[in-house]
């Protein structure tokens, strides 16, 4: 009796657990249920103000002044001759220190010809010029002789026939024997002298052409000179520059090969008539005196080598500097007001080029002009000038 309620109570715990925990399942559910049924509640705030954006400024000044204009040229030579044999023979020797890289003043004796063929060809010639001279003093006393007897005879000829009596054509051709006698003693003379050829000016030797003991011909060439007292630099710039530039103006060149911080400087000689062939931009012609620098310090020039030119133009015109980057379509440039609000104008330019503008009307003295930190502006749009501290402008930001 006591088993069977035992028994009976034990079962009647079990079912009373399975149902409560039936329930917890079930509460469970709809929980989840409703928790998945309801959507997510978002609190709406209204969007922070946007903060006006960052921009770099500069604030202008109006002043005598003019671009800095910057091209690149190639040196060559002011004076460049190959020079060569005026006589016949054989190159007997070269002068002292005559050889590629040497400098040679003007009038030194570079090469020497062989002179015994020539020597005696002068020799030839002086004896031709005495016996000429000889003829000559001849027949002017055979002259005297006719003279004579034609005054003693009387009688009064024609003029061809008094001629013919006075022996005036033997006269004449006596001398021309004598000039003729002359001129070839001296083209002898000529030709000896010229057996030893000499630097027409102040010069570097750039090549030997032949060696000695060579048969040298009339108009063989024997030696590669360069004048060494001045340069060219061959330079090109866009026409619409030329405006600024004069013969005369002062320019300083650089090269890549010098040590940095070296410069030379030259003179603009010339604006060449014809453009450049490719880009059809202008040619400029700029002397560089002592450009080997022999007679001063400095960096020395090399023929063929490429140069950086700076061009120091004169100022003549009151002028507002800008940086290129400033500039927008149509010339049009972006400035901040008193209360620091977007205004855009459009200016006049005198000159633009990669890295300034010069302004000669639609700006004035003192206003900020914006040259970054703007991507779409708009006026009357509200901006903030860049402090010390802020983050620079990105490359995308720059005007």
């Amino acid at each position: 009796m006591t088993l069977s309620r035992s028994s009976s109570h034990q079962q009647g715990r079990i079912r009373f657990g399975a149902l409560a925990a039936l329930l917890v399942f079930a509460g469970g559910l709809m929980l989840a249920w409703w928790i998945i049924s309801q959507p997510p509640r978002i609190e709406r705030r209204p969007p922070p103000p946007t903060p006006p954006p960052v921009v770099d400024v500069i604030t202008v000044e109006e002043r005598l002044q003019a671009p800095i204009l910057t091209g690149f040229g190639r040196v060559e030579a002011e004076k460049a001759t190959m020079l060569a044999s005026r006589v016949a023979g054989q190159l007997e020797r070269f002068g002292q220190g005559v050889f590629p890289g040497q400098v040679v003043e003007q009038d030194a004796p570079l090469v020497y010809i062989d002179q015994a063929d020539l020597r005696l060809a002068l020799e030839d010639a002086e004896a031709q010029l005495a016996n000429a001279q000889a003829l000559l003093a001849l027949e002017q006393a055979e002259q005297q002789r006719a003279r004579s007897e034609y005054e003693s005879f009387g009688r009064q000829l024609s003029a061809e026939r008094q001629a013919l009596v006075l022996r005036e054509p033997q006269l004449r051709q006596a001398q021309a024997q004598l000039t003729q006698a002359r001129v070839v003693r001296d083209q002898a003379a000529l030709n000896l002298e010229r057996a030893t050829l000499k630097a027409p000016w102040k010069a570097m030797v750039q090549d030997r052409l032949v060696g000695a003991g060579s048969l040298l011909s009339q108009g063989t060439e024997v030696l590669s000179l360069v004048g060494v007292e001045q340069f060219w630099v061959r330079a090109s710039l866009p026409g619409d520059t030329l405006a600024w530039l004069e013969p005369g103006d002062r320019v300083s060149l650089t090269s890549q090969g010098w040590p940095e911080g070296a410069t030379r400087d030259g003179s603009l000689v010339s604006i060449l008539p014809n453009l450049e062939e490719n880009g059809l931009q202008a040619q400029l012609l700029i002397a560089v005196d002592d450009p080997l620098a022999l007679e001063s310090s400095g960096p020395a020039l090399r023929l063929g080598d490429v140069m950086r030119i700076t061009y120091h133009t004169t100022a003549n015109e009151s002028l507002i500097a800008l940086p290129s980057a400033a500039l927008r379509p149509g010339e049009q440039v972006w400035w901040v007001d008193d209360e620091d609000r977007l205004r855009n104008t459009a200016v006049t330019l005198a000159y633009r080029g990669q890295e300034q503008a010069l302004v000669r009307s639609g700006l004035e003295a003192g206003q900020r002009i914006v040259i970054a930190g703007l991507a779409q502006p708009r006026v009357g749009q509200q901006v903030r000038l860049r402090q010390r501290g802020d983050t620079p402008a990105r490359d995308g930001e720059t005007l």
